[in-house]
């Protein structure tokens, strides 16, 4: 039978190997821990969706996907209308000419000493520093730019440059008006403008106005004319497109005054044809009982001044003299029997009552 050192000794190597067993098998099982961990925030199954969402990522990074589709689904028309009006924008900025008026802002890259901002003269021209005087009426702004640099680099004083023409006041852009017309003026050019929303825009006509206006435009050495109707809504063929640049000219129509003692002293418009003095009586209400016919006479102007031509009323309303045609700003004058008018007052007192009279439109 085995003492009592002997057993105690026993006592402890089991007691020391059992706490060896178990600390080896604590380590195991931390050894497995983090792997399984892992392997359920995965999923346990191939192909199952993660627990957790990765960060988004950029439609046009993901893989498989084109970057142009990628483009599109993110912005898609908008960026589609933005370079399609970058397009129409420059496609318009190049058909648009520099003309007299202009003011322009040139600059050469990288060589800020030749940077202006110079106005188109009438003569078309424009002064830049180094190369002089450059004729830029007529051209694009690209046709302008490629001009000026190969000025200077013809001229040696920059290599290879980069010119760039901005413009400021695109004066020669605008719609000039003039003449006869309620509101002459400027007119800035819109695209598509036709010559009767022009004149409408400008108030219309005078009540002086001619129908025959002319239209001149830049480059074009004989103007356009035409002859509108006096209501414009009549006739179409007369609305023309307008450019920019261009100049409308309403004329003062030609005018037959006739005074004195008739029915309705007045000023007869004679834009589409003429009139004779029995015509322009008529149109003026005719003569009064108290006409002194006798007297009656034609005052016409000339280079030289006024003249005076005396008149057989009578005998042209018996068919026994002929019937005078009129001439444009003639003054039919037929004074008062018996009044006081003293020799060689007539044409003071004519030419004073023609400035008052009404102006009437005449369709012969």
């Amino acid at each position: 039978m085995e003492s009592g050192p002997s057993r105690l000794g026993g006592l402890r190597r089991v007691f020391v190997f059992l706490i060896s067993g178990l600390f080896a098998v604590a380590i195991g099982v931390a050894a497995q821990e983090p792997a399984s961990g892992s392997q359920s925030s995965q999923g346990s199954t191939p192909g199952e969706a993660p627990a957790v969402a990765p960060a988004e990522v950029p439609a046009a990074l993901v893989p498989g996907q084109p970057v142009s589709q990628a483009a599109t689904s993110a912005s898609g028309a908008p960026q589609a209308k933005s370079a399609e009006a970058a397009k129409d924008a420059h496609e318009q900025s190049a058909m648009v000419t520099l003309g007299p008026g202009d003011l322009i802002e040139v600059s050469v890259y990288n060589v800020p000493e030749l940077a202006t901002k110079v106005r188109v003269s009438n003569s078309g021209d424009v002064y830049l520093p180094l190369i002089d005087y450059v004729h830029v009426d007529g051209l694009t702004q690209e046709e302008a730019q490629t001009l000026i640099a190969k000025r200077l680099e013809d001229g040696g004083f920059v290599r290879g440059p980069h010119v760039t023409i901005f413009v400021d006041d695109a004066a020669s852009q605008g719609v000039t008006v003039l003449g006869e017309i309620t509101k002459p003026g400027i007119y800035p050019e819109v695209a598509d403008h036709k010559l009767y929303e022009l004149i409408s825009q400008a108030g219309g006509f005078t009540s002086s106005a001619s129908r025959k206006i002319a239209i001149i435009r830049r480059n074009q050495a004989e103007p356009i004319r035409i002859e509108l109707p006096r209501n414009l809504g009549d006739d179409l063929s007369g609305n023309i497109e307008i450019n920019p640049g261009d100049t409308i000219t309403v004329p003062r129509a030609p005018i037959i005054y006739v005074v004195g003692d008739v029915g309705r002293p007045s000023g007869l418009l004679v834009d589409n044809g003429s009139l004779t003095v029995l015509q322009a009586l008529a149109l003026a209400g005719g003569t009064n009982r108290t006409a002194k016919l006798g007297a009656a006479r034609i005052i016409h102007k000339t280079p030289s001044g006024m003249v005076e031509t005396k008149l057989q009323i009578k005998k042209m309303l018996e068919a026994k003299s002929p019937d005078i045609t009129l001439q444009a700003d003639d003054i039919l004058f037929i004074p008062v029997s018996g009044g006081r008018l003293l020799a060689g007052r007539s044409l003071e007192a004519a030419m004073s009552i023609a400035t008052a009279v009404t102006i009437y439109s005449v369709h012969p």
